[in-house]
């Protein structure tokens, strides 16, 4: 039983990578394999374009006759709003950061990591969503082309449930994101999404009674254009998810390929490319919202998208697949079982992409937070954690497509505003005041689509607080719990410091004082050498060198050591900024030990006071009764008693 525990263990964990700056001397990894902008492009667009396969239906259910003029209002939105403000992101975080890590950096300390999490959470929401939402699009091409046998009409769970099933066991097996495919599946979903398209103008323009009859419509239920135009504003939120893809799009960055010249902080030819990539994609979307739209409004009956099923929800035969059902009407059944095959596919691949983007949250925030277990590192317990979730959320909405809409609007509106309110943020700094009117503007309007959607369907915020909730607590727990981990990448020392050091391990023993710094003049020094002489009866002919380690932020967790030496006086003082004091003392001495071959003896005060209390304090802002949490950091990282730096206390 024990060794079927063990295996099962080894399995789970087998693919654990290296997080960022798990322990001592760790360095970043080499970049990912690049490629032409357009090659991922159709990876993003996997996501973005799939929305194709349910969008047109669901902007019917919501705006009726009004679909193209709410779906034109989401277009100028996606172009002149969502647009720019990615393209701004992008030039701000070249390398894939994102709006949530702009955010990071503009809200610093324990409340700028509280944010995070929130906005992770609603992240979560949307990539959870976008895969159950998919997953039900596929089953209703599935289940509704008609060389599928009736039987599976009233499937639409459990088909929905299986597909799941084959996404997470795809990913328990190990799955690579393929630029080939993408690209392959993108040019043949769009060429058929523009066949279909075509044909259903070359209805419209052969029966242009079907339009005179649109227009009548529309005239005799909204009367003018400016009421017409002020509905589609009002019905605007419900159409939103048709803006999902750009933040994927700038998470992509690191595949996109630059200019040779470029500089690895500033590379401008992937910036570029970059922004050839958004814009593309933009302009290819907008074109097939709105034409989808307009042919899927005025080619298929109300009745067929909201007749109702046995269980109350809508059923229609053009719910969820409005092109499909022209593409079967007008094309045949051959070409549109082609067009359901390549929906399908695209549709799980978007869950696929999906899914890798919810196995990249947790190692690019939480372990530097300190807020993710240490099994998190392996991909499989998430898979699984996942699929859990995603079968659960499945079977809240039963496999709706439409009932899921606003779920994963509300996931898109908040990362989207999110980024445009850190857009603004960073243009202000700028001090450019035109510009960062414009942003504004751009978030105000994102928020107030917000607010709409969440207070018209607050299903997404009841998911996302759950998210929120699970990822807040998690974190927190994890957070206490690797405290005493070592939490130091690269050691660095300047000229200075490496001559304070390899002159003292000249002499019989490597002793470093850990001092917290009151005046830092000579005075100080010499009153703390001669205390700590005389309690730990340091020869005098021995020399001794002060550590003084400075949090600058005690909210991150993992940081690199760069010691710079400093004399004041006849005294010499190694100085150094760390996440926390403790942590970085021991990562130090390690460092220290293995620089110069001996074990290096620090000498410490005892702190008085509350232990408790001592121990909020270190966890919050990185101090509290420093020698037995050194000694603590140091007995984790180092089993070999006699290999361990010596920690003395008086």
């Amino acid at each position: 039983m024990r060794a079927n525990v063990e295996s099962l263990k080894s399995w789970l964990l087998a693919d654990r990578g290296q997080l960022e700056m798990p322990g001592l001397y760790q360095k970043k990894g080499r970049a990912s394999e690049e490629h032409s902008w357009y090659k991922v492009m159709c990876l993003t667009g996997v996501d973005y374009f799939s929305t194709l396969g349910y969008q047109p239906g669901i902007a019917a259910l919501a705006a009726g006759a009004l679909s193209p003029c709410a779906t034109l209002i989401l277009v100028l939105l996606t172009l002149f709003g969502a647009l720019p403000i990615y393209q701004r992101v992008a030039r701000e975080s070249p390398h894939g950061e994102g709006s949530i890590s702009m955010l990071e950096h503009l809200l610093p300390w324990w409340q700028g990591k509280l944010f995070v999490l929130a906005l992770l959470g609603f992240l979560a929401t949307d990539f959870i969503i976008t895969i159950t939402l998919s997953a039900a699009d596929a089953t209703a091409h599935l289940i509704e082309n008609p060389f599928v046998p009736t039987f599976f009409h009233n499937q639409g769970v459990p088909i929905t449930l299986i597909l799941l099933a084959l996404l997470g066991a795809v990913f328990l097996k190990g799955f690579k994101e393929a630029i080939g495919i993408a690209v392959g599946l993108v040019a043949l979903y769009l060429t058929l999404n523009a066949v279909v398209i075509a044909a259903g103008i070359g209805q419209i323009a052969t029966h242009p009674h079907l339009f005179i009859e649109w227009k009548r419509a529309l005239f005799t239920a909204h009367g003018s254009p400016l009421a017409m135009l002020g509905i589609s504003l009002l019905l605007f939120p419900k159409l939103a998810l048709g803006l999902s893809g750009f933040e994927t799009g700038v998470a992509m960055m690191p595949l996109v390929k630059g200019e040779p010249g470029d500089d690895e902080n500033r590379p401008l030819g992937k910036i570029r490319n970059t922004r050839h990539l958004l814009f593309t994609a933009a302009v290819i979307m907008s074109v097939f919202l709105i034409t989808s739209a307009f042919v899927t409004t005025l080619l298929i009956p109300v009745a067929d998208f909201r007749s109702l099923g046995r269980n109350g929800e809508l059923a229609g035969p053009a719910n969820g697949r409005a092109l499909a059902y022209l593409a079967h009407r007008f094309l045949g059944n051959g070409f549109a079982t082609l067009y359901d095959i390549s929906t399908i596919a695209i549709l799980w691949f978007a869950g696929a992409s999906a899914m890798a983007g919810l196995l990249n949250i947790v190692p690019r925030y939480l372990p530097r937070y300190g807020m993710a277990p240490e099994w998190t590192r392996a991909a499989r317990p998430l898979v699984l954690i996942y699929t859990a979730i995603a079968f659960a959320v499945t079977l809240l909405f039963k496999a709706g497509v439409d009932a899921q809409g606003g779920a994963y609007a509300t996931g898109v509106l908040v990362v989207i505003t999110s980024a445009a309110v850190a857009v603004t943020l960073a243009v202000w700094r700028t001090r450019s005041a035109a510009a960062a009117a414009a942003f504004c503007l751009i978030a105000v309007v994102f928020a107030y689509t917000t607010v709409v959607n969440i207070v018209e369907r607050p299903d997404g915020v009841k998911i996302a607080a759950f998210f929120i909730s699970a990822i807040v607590i998690v974190s927190l727990v994890s957070r206490v719990w690797r405290t005493t981990e070592l939490r130091t990448g690269e050691i660095t020392l300047d000229a200075a410091a490496e001559r304070f050091i390899d002159e003292a391990a000249h002499g019989k023993a490597l002793r470093i004082i850990a001092n917290q710094p009151r005046h830092c003049h000579d005075t100080e020094y010499s009153k703390r050498e001669r205390e700590q002489r005389e309690d730990n009866g340091i020869p005098p002919e021995d020399r001794v060198l002060f550590l003084e380690i400075y949090v600058p932020d005690a909210s991150e967790f993992s940081a690199e050591l760069h010691v710079r030496g400093v004399e004041v006086g006849s005294h010499q003082v190694l100085r150094a900024e760390s996440a926390a004091v403790a942590n970085g003392i021991a990562a130090l001495l390690l460092y220290l030990r293995d620089r110069t071959g001996q074990v290096p003896h620090a000498y410490f005060s005892w702190t008085e006071g509350n232990p408790v209390l001592y121990m909020i304090r270190y966890v919050l802002s990185g101090y509290g009764d420093v020698a037995p949490i050194t000694r603590e950091v140091l007995r984790q990282a180092e089993h070999n008693p006699a290999r361990r730096p010596r920690i003395h206390a008086l």
